[in-house]
């Protein structure tokens, strides 16, 4: 029963006694490989391969670490919503009503830029896929429409398989392409020894990396995604973990594969490409040239397969997370008042629900505006910085409510889980100020 006596901030109730552990196993990997996917878009590839191109192999221990770094963020996530039976949005609630009004800023200026970059991005391989068809801004629109329907009418298991499927095209793509280019193996092992470059901005180049690949919102919607999968309560630890560890091993090779093709293409070649998706387009241009259209075809492919697993992996999750944000009444909800928590029932209900269909047309509709008009200035910068602060919010609550009364004793944070939270709060720290001073401020006044 919720404490009545107003005082919520320091705990929750812990859920009802749980028996009957379940054991992980192959087929019980799914939601992890969702969140993995969805966090790995065309910029983070593009970063990956900039990082390859420009220092070689010295980097792949930052590759490395920045998996581990994930690993710990979305396993403190399912953590809390398995060990309390309480959803994210509740824990923070109990922090404070400002948690709620951050996140509700965000994720309305987050969700209108972001869905134009989304539909711009997955619209970038089809155009080049199938040239003459129609324009780039029109095959945006396809895309938007196209993951609005898919969520729309199919729920988690649907979602979650097709997921799968995607990233085992992005799976062949990308370790095809480093085996293609010929890897240096000697070369590779000493990259796993942390050595920062010598030049000049190699230590942000360092920091990009380990924060940029699979680092968004998507991360906080892990919990939810596992509930929606029917685990609840501690029983599913194991297998939640097992499930986190195995998706960020399998990103983890998608970044390794990626930063392999930038080592010993690009670097060879002294080209440098573009920021986003339009640096994609110049690597198929360039292994078409090397090795062929079979090959940049099965790139572009695998390009289409990671930017469209991105944008319907926002669509369904960061809308359940604004479902549940809605549901709790935000700025007054202290996080206890609406029931025992999450059943295996609430997210199946929440996927029909108004909120989250309210905010699927949001991800959808206005910003194919953003396609034929160009991004607002002011929009833009705002976006830039509420982004930059995401993750360090992320971080650093995790750390109060892992560490509190709010979680049971049994399953609070550990040193290594501390120390690993408190490297990406500060790694996002150093990363959001960085974002933050590099906004064109002496223009948006």
């Amino acid at each position: 029963m919720a404490d009545t006596t107003g005082d919520t901030t320091d705990r929750l109730d812990p859920p009802e006694p749980d028996s009957g552990r379940r054991k992980p196993g192959w087929r019980s990997v799914g939601p992890g490989i969702v969140v993995a996917a969805t966090g790995v878009g065309a910029g983070d590839l593009v970063a990956t391969l900039i990082a390859g191109g420009g220092f070689g192999y010295t980097l792949l221990w930052a590759a490395v670490l920045g998996c581990l770094v994930k690993i710990s963020l979305a396993e403190a996530v399912g953590r809390w919503h398995l060990a309390t039976g309480r959803t994210l949005f509740e824990g923070w609630a109990t922090l404070g009503a400002w948690t709620g009004w951050f996140f509700g800023i965000y994720v309305v200026i987050w969700g209108f830029v972001y869905g134009a970059a989304a539909m711009s991005a997955t619209a970038l391989p089809l155009h080049a896929l199938f040239p003459g068809v129609m324009g780039l801004e029109w095959w945006g629109v396809c895309t938007g429409l196209v993951g609005l329907i898919f969520v729309w009418f199919n729920r988690y298991a649907v979602f979650e398989k097709v997921m799968t499927v995607l990233v085992g095209v992005m799976f062949v793509v990308t370790v095809s392409l480093a085996l293609r280019v010929t890897p240096n193996v000697g070369a590779a092992v000493a990259g796993l020894l942390p050595v920062v470059p010598d030049e000049e901005g190699a230590v942000f180049n360092t920091l990009g990396l380990i924060g940029g690949v699979g680092g968004t919102i998507t991360l906080a919607a892990y919990g939810y995604w596992i509930n929606a999968k029917g685990w609840s309560g501690p029983r599913w630890m194991a297998v939640m973990r097992w499930d986190n560890r195995i998706a960020y091993l399998t990103t983890g090779v998608f970044v390794v594969s990626m930063l392999v093709v930038g080592a010993e293409l690009l670097r060879s070649a002294r080209i440098a490409l573009s920021g986003g998706g339009q640096g994609l387009l110049q690597l198929g241009s360039l292994l078409e040239e090397r090795y062929g259209s079979v090959t940049a075809t099965l790139f572009l492919v695998g390009f289409l397969a990671a930017t469209f697993t991105s944008l319907i992996g926002v669509w369904h999750g960061v809308s359940l997370l604004f479902a549940d944000f809605v549901e709790r009444g935000w700025p007054r909800s202290r996080g206890g008042s609406r029931g025992r928590g999450e059943g295996p029932a609430a997210p199946r209900a929440r996927e029909r629900s108004r909120p989250f269909r309210v905010y699927l047309l949001w991800l959808t509709f206005p910003p194919m505006l953003l396609l034929f008009r160009g991004e607002p200035f002011r929009l833009v910068v705002l976006y830039g910085v509420l982004g930059a602060a995401f993750m360090p919010f992320l971080a650093l609550t995790l750390v109060r409510l892992l560490n509190s009364s709010r979680t049971p004793r049994e399953w609070r944070s550990g040193v290594v889980s501390n120390a690993m939270l408190g490297l990406a709060g500060v790694l996002f720290l150093a990363l959001g100020a960085r974002e933050v001073l590099d906004q064109p401020w002496s223009d948006f006044f």
